[in-house]
């Protein structure tokens, strides 16, 4: 990219030096060796010394140009090449190189210099932000690379100038102007290239000489006279009116200020020359001239090189004209300041009509545009009190019948589009609005950045995975990680069921917040997710978007579930590829999901969130089972390692504290659990150690009222332990029930023994060795698990959970208490 851009700049430098250069070898104004005077009425002579020019000049150029470039066809580019290079693409391109090889310096200079010709580039606006916000970043790395050289100094002159420099503001002005003449040359030089034909066939071009030269002149001094557009206008988009005139109006009063009234009516007198009207500039002028002294004054003239550039300027203008009339060869003057008696009059009165009708017809299409904003105000009335009526015609089965579909792909005004509602409860979107609140952490998802899209606002996400982790730490409760797992796994099936496909995996699940950063929200213009596709590169100055990676080209159907409203902005929006034009909205509600295909055919973004905070659970499935989501087959394993019939009783027991008697919540819990556990000692400590309850209030047990929990927790146990021993058929239903009274009531001296101090402790330890059966051993040890920190917790879960020949450790384990007492 850096060799293209320097390719280019020394194609145009060579083509500029040779046809300068053989402009002044062959100046038509020369007399033609050995034609001596010119005979009158000798036309042909005259001719023949007039093209003599012509073709020296043009071998001239030719030679030149080829010995520093070689033949044409090597530096050669197509129409596409030269607008990618005009809208200063490769700078995107560099940006990204330079960033990822750490060339911080230059990777901000690349993305200024491109987003000063693409300002509504959101993506670019992002990357600068932050850049701004990145360690070693300098104010002076924000560098226009590709600014004109006469352009830098006027704007460096208009802040001196803002700023009260006028000394140093008159010293840039003037290197401005300098510098404008420089480059209108050379503008003016290139223009001298070859004929374009304007998209009709040059074959079925058939014209003579003279109309060939007429047509391909006018269409050069069309190109002379855009000049003073090109020039005027900074990065191709900005325009500065009447720009070579301010020049001298800024000077003027710049040498006012400074005290240099000669340069100042010098100034002055050369702007008139542009407007000789103003009345303004002729009141300066006057005073100027009263305090040097009108005899002075009248002395100072106007600057030459300004008077020879109006008068070419006007001559082809009347060139330009003369062709209008006489050939119909279009011309529209750009400069504001062309006398009026340069345009003939015909084509003025030509044009005043044209400029009365153009403003009768902008006032009807205003009042008939609207006539249709009414309309179609009125549409979406109806539209939004027929939504909820709406039946899903172009998708299948939603599988649930509280859910609703509120929108379809065709009202969508797309294709793979839906909008549903009523997909979960209002309790459960507070459930895990306080999950994303407790767990989420700030940049979670996205590199650890707590800005990655706007530094108006502040993510914090959390997965799946971690949630459950969470939760099997006590940090969460374990029923959000769960309600986490299990509310996505539902719009999973109704997505599958509506879209009708056969099986769709997990690629990614992520609750996320963003929050408004209440400082950051004045001006704000940007988005609070730009435009994007979820599965290929959104190219949207091409209308394209490229699917290879770094996209995840892997995706194939997207779901948004939202959980909350109280906040402003953060509307969700479908554009179409030139992430412009806005095609859908949807306004974020609990239990609403928006769910689409991942491709090209929804790009979307989200508008900025001004105040509040916006939660989602934000989801992306994909058909190929090799790129399922390996952290949620992790937290699926984890819950089902949490699911024993333990487990679900005393979570049971714990909500309700009724009746013992109602089997577990989790059918597939109180089914599949009892098959194993009871004869397979290695699974008995793997849910007795991983059980979420004791982890989760072991650590609480700092607290008086703590403890207290800890002591309901045990005889949760213990009544559920009766139920579950049974299906195991080790001992016979007496004895349990039986030991289990007894360990009751041991349970609840031991509690209070405990609180008081280690010794008891031992003495509770002695009474474990008197039961013969195992299962009072498990309410003792699940006891004591309940009050110690986590890890000896498990262990003394597990040992109850083994065969009888783990009385022998118990045995050792008492002697142990018996020497420390």
């Amino acid at each position: 990219m850096e060799k293209a851009l320097r390719n280019k700049a020394l194609v145009r430098k060579v083509k500029v030096e040779c046809r300068i250069s053989c402009a002044n070898q062959t100046a038509f104004s020369e007399p033609l060796a050995g034609l001596g005077v010119p005979i009158p009425g000798a036309g042909s002579v005259e001719d023949l010394g007039f093209f003599q020019k012509i073709l020296k000049r043009a071998d001239c150029v030719n030679s030149c140009e080829s010995e520093q470039l070689g033949p044409p066809t090597i530096h050669q580019a197509t129409e596409e090449v030269e607008l990618e290079f005009k809208k200063r693409t490769p700078y995107n391109y560099l940006q990204v190189a330079y960033f990822k090889i750490n060339k911080l310096d230059k990777a901000v200079a690349a993305a200024n210099t491109f987003f000063q010709a693409n300002p509504d580039h959101m993506e670019m606006k992002q990357n600068l932000d932050y850049y701004r916000m990145m360690a070693g970043v300098q104010e002076e790395d924000f560098k226009d690379l590709e600014i004109r050289p006469h352009m830098a100094d006027f704007l460096l002159g208009k802040r001196y100038y803002s700023d009260d420099s006028f000394g140093l503001a008159a010293e840039h002005f003037e290197a401005a102007v300098d510098k404008y003449f420089t480059a209108d040359k050379e503008c003016r030089v290139l223009c001298e290239g070859a004929y374009n034909y304007d998209g009709y066939n040059y074959m079925e071009y058939r014209a003579d000489l003279f109309q060939a030269m007429t047509d391909h002149y006018t269409q050069v001094l069309n190109c002379k006279q855009r000049c003073s557009v090109e020039l005027a206008t900074n990065a191709g988009i900005k325009l500065f009116e009447d720009f070579l005139p301010s020049h001298f109006n800024y000077l003027q009063f710049s040498y006012y200020n400074s005290e240099k009234y000669e340069k100042a009516i010098e100034c002055a007198k050369t702007f008139l020359l542009f407007r000789p009207n103003d009345e303004v500039m002729n009141q300066n002028l006057a005073y100027y001239s009263v305090v040097l002294g009108e005899d002075k004054a009248e002395t100072i003239s106007a600057r030459q090189v300004v008077k020879d550039y109006i008068r070419q300027s006007i001559l082809e203008k009347e060139l330009l004209y003369f062709g209008y009339e006489a050939f119909g060869i279009t011309f529209v003057d750009p400069d504001t300041w062309t006398p009026e008696d340069v345009m003939p009059k015909k084509l003025r009165d030509k044009q005043k009509a044209d400029r009365e009708t153009a403003a009768r017809i902008t006032e009807e299409i205003g009042n008939l545009m609207k006539e249709i904003e009414t309309l179609v105000e009125e549409k979406k009335k109806d539209s939004s009190d027929m939504a909820k009526m709406i039946t899903p015609q172009d998708g299948g089965s939603l599988l649930y019948d509280d859910i609703r579909v509120t929108m379809t792909s065709k009202q969508l005004n797309g294709s793979k589009r839906v909008l549903l509602d009523g997909v979960i409860s209002d309790d459960e979107c507070r459930e895990l609005h306080r999950l994303s609140n407790a767990a989420a952490l700030k940049g979670d998802g996205y590199r650890g950045r707590p800005s990655p899209h706007s530094p108006s606002e502040m993510f914090q996400g959390v997965t799946v995975l971690k949630a459950v982790k969470l939760g099997q730490e006590g940090t969460v409760p374990l029923k959000s990680a769960r309600l986490f797992f299990d509310l996505s796994e539902k719009v999973r099936k109704v997505l599958e069921s509506y879209f009708r496909v056969d099986t769709l995996y997990f690629s990614y699940s992520h609750l996320v917040c963003r929050s408004a950063i209440d400082e950051k929200q004045e001006e704000r213009t940007d988005l609070s997710h730009p435009v994007h596709v979820d599965n290929c590169l959104l190219v949207s100055e091409m209308n394209e978007c490229i699917k290879e990676p770094p996209a995840y080209t892997h995706r194939d159907y997207s779901a948004i579930l939202y959980l909350n409203d109280d906040f402003e902005g953060g509307d969700f929006i479908f554009t179409e590829l030139d992430a412009k034009t806005v095609t859908a909205e949807v306004r974020p509600q609990c239990g609403r999901v928006v769910g689409f295909g991942s491709g090209k055919e929804n790009p979307h973004g989200v508008r900025a969130v001004t105040k509040g905070q916006r939660c989602a659970v934000a989801l992306w499935f994909t058909l190929d089972p090799t790129h399922e989501e390996k952290e949620r087959i992790q937290a699926q394993d984890m819950l089902k390692m949490f699911a024993t019939p333990l487990d679900a009783e005393f979570s049971k027991k714990e909500v309700t504290a009724t009746d013992t008697s109602e089997p577990p919540t989790t059918t597939t819990t109180t089914t599949e659990a009892p098959q194993k556990p009871a004869d397979d000692e290695h699974i008995d400590k793997l849910a007795a150690s991983k059980d979420e309850k004791p982890v989760e209030d072991a650590p609480k047990a700092k607290t008086e009222k703590t403890v207290a929990k800890g002591k309901a927790a045990p005889k949760a146990k213990a009544k559920t332990t009766d139920k579950t021993k049974p299906a195991a058929k080790t001992d016979g239903k007496k004895t349990v029930k039986t030991q289990a009274k007894q360990a009751d009531k041991k349970e609840s001296k031991s509690d209070k023994k405990d609180l008081k101090s280690d010794k008891k402790e031992t003495k509770s330890d002695k009474k474990e060795l008197k039961s013969e059966k195992k299962e009072t051993k498990s309410v003792k040890k699940e006891q004591k698990s309940d009050k110690k920190e986590p890890k000896p917790a498990a262990k003394q879960t597990v040992k109850p959970s083994a065969s009888k020949e783990s009385k022998t450790p118990k045995a050792s384990d008492s002697q142990n208490g018996k020497d420390e007492l």
